[in-house]
């Protein structure tokens, strides 16, 4: 049984825009809401928007999903009407930018666009790939959201200096070609089959499987805030501790995102050769390993090579964690499983 890797590319596209998107957002956005004279409180918990409504509304699009019936299929129609309306809403921000509440109803239509389309697009990848292949088509998703993040940096260093849209309407660009091309080559299942006949559950195994999942997205909401809880404060870290600048600091964070970004794919293949649950328990130990030594640690230089394992580590814990989730439910669910999963890493964030 082999991976197809044209329709995991293809899927990947979705988490290319969301890697553009969301880092060009991420830049501009708190800008514009300084200009407008919002005090650090407010622009915080306008930035943390994007979280809230994944929270709120990501199961609720991925349950759907899951039970939709139309000739486009069950997740190509919620691509097809949040990805467009992700384009016009994202072109729109700079344009809104001279307003709070101009900017404040572009943003907030954006977010919940953004909201329709994520969880099913994630979802087709379990629904066009055989369990045992998941983690390496997961492992190629995430290497492409991570292509579309330095994508992003790159568009924003070069067109923000020529025009302040440019970046946004080049980013609109991109969403419109990819709904385009994954409208026309991707081509989900016409109907959802259990890939083995299992024997009804008992009671006690149903429990179990339930334990189960509560457990692992315990464990998932756990990882997302040790991560986050770092990777927030670690330019203060940088600068109170350290005494590093935050261009030095930027750096040492990008080691983190250039290795996870090397280690995505080869994660995948780790995952197929010795477990998901091994991978990811390699994984935790070597990423609190590395948050061990970090604290000894004061020379910045000594950091890059610590701070290129923690990637890896990073790597093996999040490329087989979405697929074991999904391994928890049924076929037909896994738009809702999908859900769960974005509920508990958003929630942490």
């Amino acid at each position: 049984m082999k991976l197809n890797y044209k329709n995991t590319f293809l899927i990947g596209l979705g988490f290319f825009t969301v890697g553009i998107v969301w880092n060009i957002y991420n830049v501009a956005v708190p800008l514009y809401l300084d200009e407008l004279g919002l005090s650090g409180l407010i622009v915080g918990i306008v930035m943390a928007m994007d979280n809230i409504f994944a929270v709120v509304f990501q199961p609720v699009f991925g349950a759907l999903s899951d039970k939709t019936s139309t000739r486009y299929g069950r997740r190509m129609p919620y691509l097809l009407i949040g990805i467009p309306l992700s384009a016009l809403f994202f072109f729109l921000v700079p344009f809104a930018k001279g307003s709070i509440v101009l900017l404040m109803i572009v943003l907030i239509f954006m977010n919940f666009a953004m909201s329709v389309y994520r969880a099913p697009t994630v979802a087709l990848m379990p629904d066009l790939t055989p369990s045992s292949l998941r983690s390496k088509a997961n492992g190629i998703i995430n290497f492409m959201g991570g292509i579309g993040t330095s994508v992003s940096f790159l568009l924003g260093g070069l067109l923000f200096n020529i025009a302040e849209y440019l970046p946004f309407a080049a980013g609109s660009v991109i969403l419109i070609a990819t709904i385009i091309i994954m409208y026309n080559f991707v081509h989900e299942p016409e109907s959802i089959e259990i890939e083995k006949k299992e024997p009804e559950k008992t009671a006690n195994e149903s429990k179990e499987q339930r334990l189960s999942l509560i457990f692992m997205l315990l464990a998932i909401f756990f990882w997302f805030t040790s991560y986050n809880c770092v990777e927030t404060y670690f330019s203060t870290y940088g600068q109170e501790i350290l005494g590093i600048s935050k261009s030095q600091t930027s750096y040492l964070l990008l080691t983190v995102s250039v290795s996870f970004l090397v280690f995505c794919i080869p994660s995948g293949f780790i995952a197929s050769k010795i477990g998901r649950k091994k991978t990811i328990l390699s994984g935790i130990v070597l990423f609190l390993a590395c948050f061990v030594a970090m604290i000894f640690l004061r020379n910045p230089l000594y950091m890059y090579p610590v701070l290129a394992l923690a990637g890896l580590g990073w790597a093996l814990i999040n490329i087989s964690s979405y697929p074991m989730v999904v391994e928890m439910g049924k076929r037909e669910g896994i738009g809702k499983y999908t859900g769960y999963y974005y509920f508990f890493s958003m929630m942490a964030s």
